[in-house]
Order: structure tokens, then sequence, then C-alpha cells
């Protein structure tokens, strides 16, 4: 094998790891996150930038929705408790966007290409939905518990309360919460080592 050939194989296998086809190995630690999946810190900084929003928040509220799992899909129906009859819902990728809202961000946001099991494009729709949400329900973009109960009840739902009658809902965001603080205080800890960009990474993986 030449060094030509040798350095397109290098290549290819950075850019397939890089892919986010596959969930991280320590979600629990947003600096891991980011150190093993390089190419999910650069779209957390461009939806950062491009939405206002803060990154723990996005990630907090992707980790509740799929776990990290772009073919993530809501559980499935049964006819008579026996015959597979859809599903729950259409939400389904990252993001766990349902089919009305996506295609309202595409439209929105003139990116008709977007695909809910591509990284990139899922965090930018979390920034997108929480920027609505500010605007429309005036939901502050630190505040995670608020900007998910209307992630996961829409805009109207959350002016309606629909929240106060799913005793499983506050609780759940009490959590996305929670998990967005623990990850604001991890990326306070790495931001610096993060933003000197690949070869700090490099030499941590050695």
């Amino acid at each position: 094998m030449n060094y030509r050939q040798t350095f397109a194989l290098l290549t290819l296998a950075t850019l397939l790891s890089g892919c986010g086809t596959s969930p991280p190995r320590s979600p629990e630690d947003i600096c891991e996150i980011f150190r093993e999946k390089s190419d999910w810190y650069d779209a957390a900084q461009v939806t950062q930038n491009r939405w206002g929003v803060p990154i723990q928040v996005p990630f907090a509220i992707m980790y509740q929705e799929s776990g990290y799992r772009y073919d993530a899909k809501t559980p499935r129906k049964y006819l008579l408790w026996v015959i597979p009859w859809g599903r729950v819902s259409t939400a389904s990728g990252y993001a766990q966007a349902k089919d009305e809202v996506w295609s309202d961000y595409q439209k929105s946001t003139g990116r008709n290409w977007a695909d809910r099991e591509d990284f990139d494009d899922a965090i930018d729709f979390i920034g997108w939905y929480m920027d609505k949400t500010t605007l429309i329900n005036g939901v502050y973009k630190y505040d995670a518990y608020n900007q998910y109960l209307n992630y996961h009840e829409g805009w109207g739902g959350f002016r309606n309360k629909t929240y106060a009658s799913k005793a499983w809902l506050p609780p759940t965001a009490r959590k996305v919460q929670n998990r967005s603080d623990m990850y604001a205080r991890q990326y306070a800890g790495c931001k610096e080592d993060l933003n000197r960009g690949f070869w700090s990474r490099f030499w941590h993986w050695l």
C-alpha cells in the first residue's frame, strides 16, 4: 500500500469515526462527548452562534429525547395487542422531531435537505425550537426546565399548561434542567482545552 492509499484510508476512517451514527461512550460527561466527537462540538458552536442558545441545554434535551441515538423512534402501537399498527407518533431521530414541526423548521430556515438522522441538522433544529420558544412564550434560553416543557408539549400546550395533567412530565423536565446544569459545569472546565483545537484532542487520546 502506497502513501496516498494509506493517507486516504486514514482520512476516511477519521471522517467515519465522527459521523455521529452511534451514541457517545460517555454521555454523562459533555467534555468527553466533545473529545470523542469533535464534529459534534463544531455543530454545537454553530448552533450556539446561530440561535443564541447555551451549548448545554440542547444537549440535555437531546439526551432526554433520544439518548443520542440517530435512529430513535417512538414505541409501536399494536392492534389487538399483537399486530404492529404504526407508532405512537411521528417523532424520530436525534431530536425526536415530529413530521409537522420538522417541516416547519425546514420551511422557516430554508434547510429543505435537513435530515433528522443527521446530528448537525438535529442540534440546529433544537436551537431553532428554543429560539422560537423564547420569542413565543418568553422562556429564557438558559431555563432548561421550561424550554423542555415547551419542547415536549408545544408552544400552545405550554401556554395551556397541558403538562400539569401529566404527573411524570415536570419531574422529567427537572432531570433535563439538572443535566443541563451538570453539563454547564463540565463544559466550563474543558472549554479552553477544547478550543485549542484538533491537536489538543489528539494528544488527549494518546
